[in-house]
Parts: C-alpha cells; sequence; structure tokens
C-alpha cells in the first residue's frame, strides 16, 4: 500500500494534493482492496515523511469527494459506490475478441482530407531549454500578471459568476467580454462595431477557418501574400479554393493587376507577416477602392496590433471601410497568453450571424469560464497595464536586436517600424536557412526558417524569422553574434 504514494516537493500541486490525486488514483485504478483499510495517518505520514496534519487533509477531501467511507474505530475504505457504472470485460475473452475479429480499417482508403500531409512551421516544445531562444511566437512568463490573473480567474467561479456562465449557452458569448471587445480593444484600433458585429473565437486560427469554409469554394481565388502566414494558406487548400500569390515590397501586399480576379484577400497590413513592413495608409485606401471596384473582400488579420512602438500608429484597415468589405480578425495570443486561445472576428452582422452558425456546429462556443476571467481582466484595467509592461520590454528588445545585427550581420534587415515581435531577416546568398535552423539548433540557439513562409515553387533559402518575445534582452547581442559566426561557416 505504502509504495503506491510518492511524492515530490515543488512538482505537481502541494503535497496534500499530490496525495490525494496518487490516492484517488489508486482507487479508481482499483489498486486498493475494497475491505482494506487505508494505512493511519500517522503511518503514511511517517512512511512519507510529511506532517500528519498533510495526510489527515487529504483523507478528508477524499471523504467529502465520496471516494472514502470511514468506519468507527476502523479508519477510512474504499466507497464502493464511487466504482459503479464502470465497465468491467473478462481479459480472456478481450484476447479471444483480438485474435479472432482483428480487421482494422485501412484508413488511408477512408480518409478524403490529409492534412497532416501540409507543410507547417514546428516549434520546439522545448523552447525553454534553449539557451537563445530566438523564436517566434512564444510566450514569455516573466511578463505574465500572475497575481491579476489568479484574481480574475477565481471572481469568474464565484458563485453569481457561475450562474451565468456555467449552462448551456448555445451559440452566444460572454456579453461583458463582447462589451470590453467593443469598447476598449476595438476603439485602440480606430474600429467600431455593435454586439451583433462581433464574434469570439477560438483564437484567430479558428476565425480564419471559418471565414474560408463560408467564402471559398474550388471556383474561388484567394489572393496571399507571398511571403505569407503559412496556416492561411494551409486553410485555402484544404477547402479547396484558388490560391493567388501577391507579392509584397516595403509597404506590404501590392495592389492592382495583381489582385484581380480574386474573389478574397488575405492580408496583414499593419505587421505583415512575416515580412514586418507597415502597409502606409495610401495604400490602403487604394485596397478598399479596388475591394469595392473589382467587388471582393477583404481579411484584415490586425495579429500584431497591440505591440506598437509609434505613438501615432496607423488605423486600421477596417477603420476606413465605409462599405463592409472588410472582415477583421484581432487575437489575445500576443498580448495575454497564446494558450488561452481567445481572438475576435468583427464584420456585418449578416455575416457574423452564418459564422455563429456554423461556429455551433463546431464547439458551440469558447469556454464560458474563460470568457468571463478575460472579460473581468480587461474591465479591470488589467490589459492595458499588461499592454504597457509588453511594450516596454519588447521595445527594449526590439533595439538590442538592431543594435546586434547591425554589428555582426550588417545589411540583412530593416528595423520594423510598427513593432511587434520579430526581425525579417535576409542572410548571405547562398546560404541555406533550413540547414541553418538545424545547425543553430545544436548551438542552443532557436530560429525559423523563412522558405515555408513563400508561395513560389523555387522560393529563395537565405530568409529566416528571429522573434524576441521570449529571449532576456541580455542574452540577444551573444546569440546573435553566434549566429552570425554559424552564418559565415556556412557560406
Amino acid at each position: 500500500m505504502f509504495q503506491l504514494f510518492h511524492l515530490t516537493p515543488g512538482q505537481g500541486g502541494s503535497l496534500q494534493q499530490q496525495l490525494r490525486e496518487q490516492i484517488a488514483s489508486a482507487i479508481l485504478n482499483g489498486n486498493v482492496p475494497l475491505e482494506q483499510a487505508l494505512p493511519s495517518s500517522r503511518k503514511l505520514s511517517q512512511q512519507l515523511n510529511v506532517a500528519r496534519n498533510t495526510v489527515v487533509l487529504a483523507y478528508e477531501h477524499l471523504l467529502d469527494d465520496g471516494y472514502l467511507i470511514a468506519r468507527e474505530r476502523s479508519g477510512y475504505y474504499v466507497n464502493p459506490d464511487i466504482l459503479t457504472g464502470q465497465v468491467k470485460l473478462d481479459s480472456a475473452k478481450q484476447e479471444t475478441c483480438k485474435i479472432v475479429g482483428h480487421n482494422p480499417p485501412n484508413w488511408e482508403q477512408h480518409f478524403k482530407l490529409n492534412p497532416s500531409n501540409q507543410t507547417n512551421i514546428v516549434k520546439p516544445r522545448d523552447w525553454q531549454k534553449y539557451t537563445y531562444p530566438f523564436n517566434y511566437g512564444q510566450f514569455d512568463t516573466s511578463m505574465f500578471p500572475t497575481v491579476n490573473w489568479r484574481e480574475c480567474c477565481r471572481d469568474a467561479v464565484s458563485g453569481p459568476s457561475i450562474t451565468e456562465w456555467a449552462g448551456d449557452r448555445m451559440d452566444t458569448d460572454d456579453p461583458l467580454l463582447v462589451e470590453q471587445i467593443r469598447t476598449r480593444l476595438l476603439p485602440r484600433r480606430g474600429v467600431w462595431a455593435s454586439e451583433d458585429e462581433i464574434l469570439v473565437t477560438v483564437g484567430a486560427q479558428q476565425a480564419l477557418y471559418m471565414l474560408a469554409r463560408l467564402l471559398l469554394d474550388k471556383e474561388s481565388t484567394i489572393g496571399l501574400e507571398t511571403p505569407g502566414y503559412v496556416d492561411i494558406r494551409n486553410i485555402a487548400k484544404l477547402n479547396p479554393s484558388i490560391v493567388k500569390p501577391i507579392p509584397v515590397d516595403d509597404d506590404g501586399m501590392l495592389v492592382g493587376e495583381h489582385l484581380k480576379g480574386c474573389d478574397l484577400v488575405y492580408t496583414t497590413p499593419s505587421h505583415q507577416c512575416p515580412t514586418t513592413v507597415t502597409m502606409p495608409i495610401e495604400r490602403r485606401y487604394q485596397l478598399l477602392e479596388q475591394a469595392d471596384k473589382d467587388d471582393f473582400i477583404i481579411i484584415e488579420d490586425d495579429y500584431e496590433s497591440e505591440t506598437n512602438f509609434e505613438s501615432n500608429p496607423t488605423p486600421a484597415l477596417k477603420s476606413l471601410d465605409t462599405n463592409d468589405r472588410v472582415l477583421y480578425i484581432g487575437s489575445l495570443s500576443k498580448t495575454l497568453a497564446p494558450g488561452l486561445r481567445v481572438g475576435y472576428l468583427v464584420g456585418p452582422a449578416e455575416l457574423i450571424r452564418e459564422v455563429r452558425a456554423l461556429r455551433r456546429l463546431i464547439v458551440r462556443h469558447p469556454a464560458a469560464n474563460n470568457q468571463r476571467s478575460i472579460a473581468l481582466f480587461i474591465e479591470r484595467g488589467y490589459h492595458e497595464s499588461l499592454i504597457m509592461n509588453i511594450t516596454r520590454n519588447f521595445q527594449t528588445r526590439w533595439r538590442a536586436m538592431d543594435v546586434a545585427l547591425r554589428k555582426y550581420l550588417p545589411e540583412s534587415h530593416t528595423q520594423p517600424t510598427f513593432g511587434g515581435s520579430c526581425y525579417w531577416v535576409k542572410g548571405p546568398e547562398g546560404l541555406d536557412a533550413v540547414e541553418l535552423q538545424k545547425r543553430a539548433m545544436e548551438e542552443s540557439i532557436l530560429i525559423e526558417s523563412g522558405t515555408i513562409h513563400f508561395l513560389e515553387d523555387s522560393p529563395p533559402t537565405n530568409y529566416f524569422r528571429l522573434g524576441f518575445s521570449s529571449i532576456p534582452t541580455d542574452r540577444i547581442d551573444e546569440g546573435i553574434k553566434k549566429l552570425a559566426e554559424l552564418i559565415r561557416s556556412m557560406v
């Protein structure tokens, strides 16, 4: 019995919580006999070398939760009711079934789509162990407002709040979150919308997928920036549709003849992905005029709008739109946390109605408790404070990156003016950035090869992306120096 439980201080919650979870797991797995008393609190505390009160409290929790029953002067026993309803199969019959009836389907013949065959950006799950993590889009735990977030999560699970969000909401969103998006987040980008023009999504990714499902078919043409965002390309090809590459210059996506024949155009005007250039307001007006003239719809992905270093940023494309042709996508991934998977879509009410109906068939709505926690976080001003902190830290790293790149890789980059959290770097001619990425990992340096972002059949191989959202400022210079030395050894 004692061998079932092993506690590790500092890992997996408190010792009491670890013990409670291990006993509950042992009971559910059938490892604790029904008629055998659990060890006394004194014996178990001595065996595990923990305070007796730790064991007493764990037992009391399990008693309250129905895992244990107490017998007077005998101790704690497994409550047999906790095991009722579990299916029990005869192991001998199971083995017989496996031998006689083993005829699995040929899945390759059944699949109508193979999304796993698509080329995607792969990010190391253990990126924290690397000394120089110049990987893009990761989360810096040092800037996360733990105390404020914990407060909002706690208040979101108070009695009155649970009553509001715990029921089946069908296809509706938390009204408090929608109100915060409408009055606090969107006005920062010059966008004004009514409640029926806003939909909460499971990250920007879900918004893109649902729009592609609604607006594209095999006869449709979607214009995509090249280089551009990999996932929208893969989403468009799954539906399927005709993908038209649209070149990018120093002012972002080109307009004019390049957009002829498009039904839908996807663009990242504020901080082009991945080149980081910003589309000037003159070209934004040209794009809107052409959309009206040629009758196409624009998806504006404003993915890094909050991390802006300019005092007077260019307004969102959506804010300039007077004909309801721009569908605006925002996200909290680059500020609060990517793991929360919360974004939002803004568009005409008739479009939002259809997207809402489609979302209902997929997930109904994003988790309502998370929606309420985020709504409280924004309402109390914590999000504004977080943005200020992130901007201040990112701006310091942004400058350090520029200094280091100019020192060790001169003429390799242009400093992003809008802000954001990355640099797009053009390496020397002949550089293989895919191979560079592999060799850099061996030196504890994480970068992202740029080849994957191009739509051309024979893309350039010497571009790569350097993120600075998760690397400490004091490691930037040394990391760029080591990377530059590696590049020189390869060309």
